[in-house]
């Protein structure tokens, strides 16, 4: 094997999101290989300049950064006992959605490969891909980040959380986990006011900046839980909160509404409260989901 590199970057796997992952690449005059298990995903892609590979070796060998971007780490793993030694002196870079455990093993594996590996979390869809709406979390060997920070300023912002190579992992499930929590919500509140038959258009003229008005609840959380202090200045308390939960269970059963986002949330508020913490702020709930980890 040489180490005569054709072009800078190769990304393995062409899904819509490592298609939007060349494609700024390509904008940007990075010169990129490409390769896909189900051939015929390239098209596009060659045309505006990229490279693609014959087989999953030559697409190894061909460049400096390898990015994997696949299904799931299972199909990274089979990418992995294929590459054999092709990967020595490279940098792998996973853009693959998966968890802290499994990064961290892969993390591992690459590096007893002789390779430097990066983990990424993309928090963006594919068409933000290399726009002011993308950023990405990396983790792992923070010389191959600096060494590659220039290409993946390509994908949009970039943030480097740490060395542990699962960071960029919790990172990305966590932000997500805020995402769908408050999605959750929003979609029980327009399921609630539209079985009267009220547009959620016209309902969401109320809700947008009533959840502004609440979003400095991240904040104040954030601060609570970094003072491990639930019980100062509370302005309504989870005992108060507990009791009046339950008309919003009520209500969507009496509208014909399923409450089993909300119902969780009622538990664990009257769970908390039996448990004695009636008294705090229902930050402090976030202790009780730690206790159950």
């Amino acid at each position: 094997m040489t180490e005569n590199f054709t072009t800078r970057a190769t990304v393995a796997g062409l899904g819509d999101m490592g298609q939007a992952l060349v494609a700024a690449l390509l904008r940007n005059g990075f010169s990129t290989t490409v390769w896909n298990r189900t051939p015929g995903r390239a098209g596009a892609l060659t045309a505006a300049g990229a490279r693609e590979a014959a087989g999953l070796a030559e697409a190894f060998e061909a460049s400096q950064v390898v990015i994997l971007c696949v299904i799931d780490n299972s199909a990274v793993d089979e990418l992995l006992a294929a590459a054999g030694d092709r990967l020595r002196g490279r940098t792998v870079v996973n853009l693959t959605n998966g968890t802290p455990r499994q990064a961290r093993e892969l993390g591992e594996r690459v590096t007893a490969l002789g390779a430097e590996y990066v983990d990424g979390g993309i928090m963006a869809v594919p068409p933000g891909i290399g726009t002011d709406q993308s950023f990405v979390l990396y983790s792992g060997s923070e010389s191959a980040f600096k060494a590659n920070r220039d290409l993946f300023e390509a994908f949009g912002g970039v943030q480097f959380v740490g060395e542990d190579t699962g960071l960029a992992s919790l990172y990305d499930l966590a932000l997500l986990s805020g995402m769908y929590g408050l999605h959750a919500g929003v979609m029980h509140a327009y399921a609630l006011i539209g079985s009267e038959g009220i547009s959620a258009t016209d309902f969401s003229a109320l809700l947008v900046p009533w959840l502004r008005a609440m979003s400095g609840f991240v904040t104040e959380a954030a601060d609570r839980i970094d003072r491990d202090e639930f019980t100062k200045d509370v302005v309504s308390n989870l005992a108060m909160q507990a009791k009046a939960f339950p008309n919003l269970i009520e209500a969507s059963k009496e509208q014909g509404v399923r409450p089993d986002l909300m119902e969780p949330v009622l538990r664990l508020f009257q769970e908390w409260v039996a448990k004695g913490h009636g008294d705090e702020d229902g930050v402090g709930v976030v202790r009780l989901l730690q206790e159950r980890a």
